[in-house]
């Protein structure tokens, strides 16, 4: 008996042990996250990887599509996913460990179409396509727009645009800067929302990995860790915005 006591002691450690490795999910949507690489880089994902150092807890990243990123999130335990909007839909489906930056939303159309909405109420007269379960499919909804394209991402959706399939397309301020500085023939034509990045866990999460990782990403942002990384990728700090449609 004494050589089998061990191993059932160490059977038993052994769950205790898994429930302290967070696993995240995550999407490619730069500058916040993005392949690099063999591996991963982004504004969200550097904050994400220093935060679990200073909390000191293993973790493991997969970028993968974003709705089955946030549904992994949502189903198990043990999972997380980043960068997400904190909205109301979404508030007491998850627990928040939060801000990882804040963003405002341009609706955007393609240049030369003869389509420049004012404001969200002109834009319903047209098709509005994003990212099926992203959080700008929620915001186009509860705004009541009747007619929204869903693809599977951001790209596709961008494409659509592009072709004249779709005539408007929400995107992230920064994303927004992103594409238009590559080239592309886009413009935004107001500001559509306003909108916390966060990281979202099950609501099932540990609370005391929540605290510690909580306690870890609001030391960066006291400490300016936050802000530097976040100017490394050209964005501004929390509630920075540009003069795009001053």
């Amino acid at each position: 008996m004494k050589f089998i006591y061990p191993i059932l002691a160490l059977l038993a450690a052994a769950p205790a042990a898994e429930a302290q490795s967070v696993k995240f999910t995550t999407e490619e949507y730069p500058p916040y996250n993005y392949r690099e690489g063999d591996g991963y880089g982004g504004a969200g994902y550097e904050q994400v990887v220093e935060m679990m150092k200073r909390a000191g807890i293993d973790y493991t990243v997969e970028l993968m599509p974003w709705a089955r990123a946030i549904a992994l999130a949502e189903s198990e335990p043990d999972h997380c996913v980043f960068t997400t909007a904190h909205i109301p839909e979404r508030d007491a489906r998850f627990k928040w460990i939060e801000p990882l930056a804040i963003d405002r939303n341009f609706m955007v159309f393609k240049q030369g179409s003869g389509v420049e909405p004012a404001n969200a109420d002109e834009a319903k007269a047209y098709i509005v396509g994003t990212q099926r379960d992203d959080y700008t499919q929620s915001l186009l909804e509860r705004q009541n727009f009747p007619k929204i394209d869903l693809a599977t991402n951001l790209d596709l959706t961008l494409k659509k645009l592009l072709a004249g399939r779709i005539d408007l397309m929400p995107l992230s301020e920064k994303y927004y800067m992103q594409l238009k500085a590559a080239g592309n023939p886009i413009k935004a034509a107001f500001v559509f929302s306003t909108q916390t990045f966060s990281i979202a866990c099950n609501i099932a999460f540990p609370e005391d990995l929540h605290e510690r990782m909580q306690a870890a990403l609001s030391e960066m942002i006291e400490d300016g860790t936050q802000s530097a990384i976040l100017a490394a990728h050209g964005l501004g700090g929390l509630g920075d915005t540009t003069d795009e449609l001053q």
